[in-house]
């Protein structure tokens, strides 16, 4: 016999908070709304897998951008490209005042090579690269629009938002279509708060931002015949003294840290032509997160020092053409935190509250991390649903559950929207 779930206890602090939102879902058009998600399932499903089969590897989203414009425009909302590559859509009279963004990334880590390496398996579920992170996203985009554009009591809810699909927020893209749309301009400061989709979880309110700084290391030298040649200084045994020294270093200091978190990591290390070659070059990459800002400055100092350990130690025995170093700052995602006070933190602890998700506000690395460092109200959720594989070839997405999370996305923007309107009411 079935049983129903335990409903989770509710924070007295978020009582008054929670019928509000009670009582805006109990309304009839926003009622049918969220009935709206499980009965078109199969129509946002195929939006998926249409759009993840669009090859949008970060720099290279434009196809996918121009298909989602397409999109957004057949549903009835006025769609448009700026000049960073981010599709915006809007509902209504253009001299309509958007007050909160809800947007998802467009870029993935790996691309498909071919549409059909993103198929439906037997199980339902959806498998390839960016099924999940982040084809659950900008899924959730489409759905919020189709369903606002089909109720026309919502329409008036529908020419408050803007709905965005930005480019560059994987990896190198360092987060430049959200800079982008951040940037000071007159729409900025009518903006009230960011939702930012990304992935499928329901169980993570991205509420602080992780820092991030990101370095390309490169040795060079003459090369050489591996006999003929030898005691060259070698870029690759210099790299590799540089990774051994930084590893040992970091470990050492984050061991000695407890109050922040901090992580490393080599991800790419590229050198040499052949077995029997000395190679002329050789390079990586590293990537450094932590919670605390000032732990960045650390490590980056850290990096330097293994850098010039491993130049000195392989120059020091050479009599011709010595190595030479760079390191190169890819980039950085800016830190900032949400207080736990704010009203938009409030707001979507109160819709779980009522839609009985057990969530929790974390840190990661989103979207927004840019509004957060600005001191804007801004938060990362999950579009519901089940992920796994992410940043890998082997990424899959399943729709089981998937309208609690758009159901909860609905109410977010309903509340807040609700909100923001009784306020400039007040204040007439």
């Amino acid at each position: 016999m079935a049983t129903e779930p335990k409903t989770l206890p509710i924070a007295p602090r978020l009582w008054a908070e929670t019928r509000r939102v009670g009582q805006l879902a109990g309304q009839a058009a926003l009622f049918h709304a969220q009935r709206w998600f499980a009965r078109e399932r199969a129509w946002i499903n195929e939006q998926q897998l249409q759009l993840c089969r669009i090859p949008a590897a970060t720099f290279f989203e434009q196809q996918r951008a121009e298909w989602l414009r397409a999109q957004f425009e057949l549903l009835g909302w006025r769609a448009t490209l700026d000049r960073a590559g981010n599709v915006l859509a809007c509902f209504g009279a253009e001299e309509n005042e958007p007050l909160v963004m809800l947007s998802a990334h467009l870029d993935t880590v790996i691309a498909p090579s071919r549409p059909e390496e993103i198929y439906f398996g037997p199980d339902g579920r959806l498998f390839g690269p960016g099924s999940s992170d982040n084809g659950s996203g900008l899924a959730a985009l489409l759905a919020v629009a189709r369903v606002l554009q089909e109720t026309a009591e919502l329409h008036s809810l529908a020419s408050c938002l803007l709905l965005v699909a930005n480019v560059g927020e994987e990896g190198e893209g360092n987060l430049s279509g959200m800079r982008y749309l951040c940037r000071p301009a007159p729409q900025l400061t009518r903006l009230k708060a960011f939702v930012i989709l990304d992935g499928p979880s329901t169980e993570h309110i991205t509420a602080q931002a992780l820092a991030s700084r990101r370095f390309d290391i490169s040795f060079a030298g003459p090369g050489g015949h591996s006999w003929n040649d030898y005691g060259t200084p070698n870029p690759v045994h210099a790299l590799s003294d540089t990774i051994s020294s930084f590893t040992e270093s970091a470990e050492a200091r984050l061991t000695g840290r407890r109050k922040a978190r901090c992580s490393y990591n080599f991800g790419i290390i590229e050198g040499g032509t052949s077995i029997n070659s000395i190679p002329a070059s050789a390079r990586a990459k590293l990537d450094v997160r932590s919670d605390d800002p000032a732990s960045l400055d650390d490590l980056a100092a850290l990096l330097t020092t293994a850098v010039e350990r491993g130049l000195e130690r392989e120059n020091r025995n050479t009599r011709g053409t010595r190595l030479t170093a760079k390191i190169k700052d890819l980039g950085s995602r800016p830190g900032g935190r949400l207080p736990e006070s704010a009203p938009l933190l409030r707001t979507i602890q109160a819709v779980d509250a009522y839609l009985n998700i057990r969530s929790r506000a974390d840190c990661a690395s989103t979207d927004a991390n840019v509004p957060l460092s600005m001191g804007l109200p801004a938060i990362s959720i999950g579009a519901g649903g089940q992920g796994g594989g992410a940043h890998t070839a082997q990424e899959w997405y399943h729709s089981d559950q998937r309208e609690v999370g758009l159901r909860r996305i609905l109410l977010l923007l309903a509340t807040l929207v609700q909100q923001e309107q009784d306020s400039a009411a007040t204040n007439e």
